[in-house]
């Protein structure tokens, strides 16, 4: 139904209105869809909990955890390119199940590499799940933009970088009690695990979400009986969502605006994978917080938190007072992080410590979901959303890259003195990329009219 009359359905604006059952079926879908890109990030950001312990064991380096990091993140960066336009053709549920596949198996496979301890194996497998990896974020934007009106994709990036942080709560808690030992519904008495369960765990949550998955998840409203519920909205009014390779290809990568967007996320997966990949070993090293302690406990639940938060405000501002514009708001954050990570380099102590890295999150991630999934959808439509998520994202990916590269090798040479100054650059370039597109109002006219 898409009269403004209608009785029937929640109203999102004078011309539409959602048909009787449809927001409970986008509901089962995008629970199913959420939460396994919940356990992919389960199954990624384990290493951040694992890696003094796997330093430890095997004598690695600051230097050679960075390159194991980065593995990931540069083989996550190709995969998002080739994954992404791969993804328009096959549909976000096929997708998801690939990348579901691959990423247990790597981790798992990860875990029994601990029986042998070479640095390449690990790098390896690293990078094997980071190309995994990259089927998830064009899967899961590919599959919403179908179920999203372009007037709600700002406030679902919101909720898509909710699920990402989810995951990242999920696995700060868990990870810590299984290093640690707890007692398992009252009753059961778990002992500390070696790290290599930080592996097999998140690999076993992920399998049971991924069946859900292919139970249950369907890639259009249209497979489940909803026609024309976007009716008049350009992209939403293609009956083929499968795009062909060659016009989605030449569509996105001929827009100016995907390529800045993408320099500017390349910064923000720079101090994001910065904040997160290396604040646990920070606490422990610099100021000998254990992974057990309230404090790290506490910081692992606020980061992916004030994530979330960043992620559903930005969205929503984006959506309701820019009007679906995301640079302008993008803009305005890179400018606040600048000073959050200039205020945090003075600070001393765990606690101040601890605040600046949840400042610092609540930032980045606000960023995150705005020029990832939600400026991917603007640009690419049903069509060519994978792919612009793709071309946008592997850009993040290859920031991050090449910053782990580089904050590891400063790491071994000077310590922490110069940790939160490295970020400062990264924050400066993502401003002035934002800046110089945010009058801009049509992401697919890159004429600037």
């Amino acid at each position: 139904m898409d009269s403004s009359t209608g009785t029937h359905g929640k109203i999102l604006s004078p011309r539409l209105v959602l048909p009787p059952g449809y927001g409970a079926r986008r509901g089962l879908n995008w629970s199913v869809v959420g939460f396994m890109y919940t356990s992919f990030y389960m199954c990624r950001y384990n290493l951040s909990i694992a890696n003094k312990a796997i330093s430890d064991e095997f004598g690695f380096t600051k230097e050679n955890m960075g390159d194991i990091l980065a593995a990931q993140f540069y083989a996550y960066a190709i995969g998002q390119v080739v994954n992404g336009l791969i993804t328009d053709r096959l549909g976000g549920k096929n997708a998801l199940l690939i990348g579901a596949a691959g990423t247990i198996l790597s981790n798992l496979l990860f875990g029994f590499a601990s029986f042998w301890g070479m640095l390449w194996l690990f790098i390896l497998l690293r990078g094997i799940d980071g190309y995994s990896q990259s089927f998830g974020a064009p899967g899961f934007i590919k599959l919403n933009a179908s179920w999203f009106s372009q007037t709600e994709r700002g406030t679902f990036a919101g909720v898509f970088g909710f699920m990402i942080n989810l995951g990242r709560v999920a696995i700060n808690q868990l990870g810590p009690a299984l290093l640690g030992g707890f007692v398992f519904l009252g009753m059961w008495q778990i002992p500390p695990q070696h790290w290599r369960m930080l592996f097999f765990v998140p690999a076993g949550i992920a399998t049971v979400v991924a069946l859900a998955l292919w139970l249950f998840a369907k890639d259009t409203p249209e497979e489940c009986g909803f026609h024309h519920v976007y009716k008049g909205e350009a992209d939403h009014d293609d009956k083929d969502v499968h795009g062909r390779m060659g016009e989605v290809f030449k569509v996105i990568v001929t827009n100016k605006f995907v390529w800045i967007m993408a320099s500017a996320y390349a910064c923000t997966g720079a101090v994001r994978q910065t904040v997160d990949q290396w604040f646990p070993r920070y606490l422990q090293e610099a100021h000998h917080i254990n992974l057990d302690s309230a404090l790290f406990l506490v910081v692992g639940f606020l980061i992916p938190f004030v994530a979330s938060a960043g992620s559903f405000i930005s969205g929503i501002v984006s959506d309701k007072l820019f009007a679906g514009r995301r640079a302008p708001v993008a803009a305005g954050i890179y400018c606040l992080e600048i000073v959050v990570i200039l205020v945090a380099s003075q600070l001393h102590g765990p606690v101040p410590i601890a605040i600046a890295f949840v400042t610092i999150a609540f930032t980045v991630n606000s960023t995150h979901s705005l020029l990832g999934p939600a400026a991917a959808m603007d640009i690419g439509g049903r069509k060519g959303a994978a792919f612009a998520s793709g071309c946008i994202n592997s850009f993040q990916y290859l920031g991050a890259g090449v910053a782990m590269q580089l904050l590891g090798r400063l790491l071994e040479r000077t310590g922490y003195t110069y940790f939160f100054y490295f970020m400062i650059p990264w924050a400066i370039l993502g401003a002035v990329l934002m800046f110089s597109m945010a009058k801009q109002r049509d992401l697919r006219k890159p004429s600037g009219h």
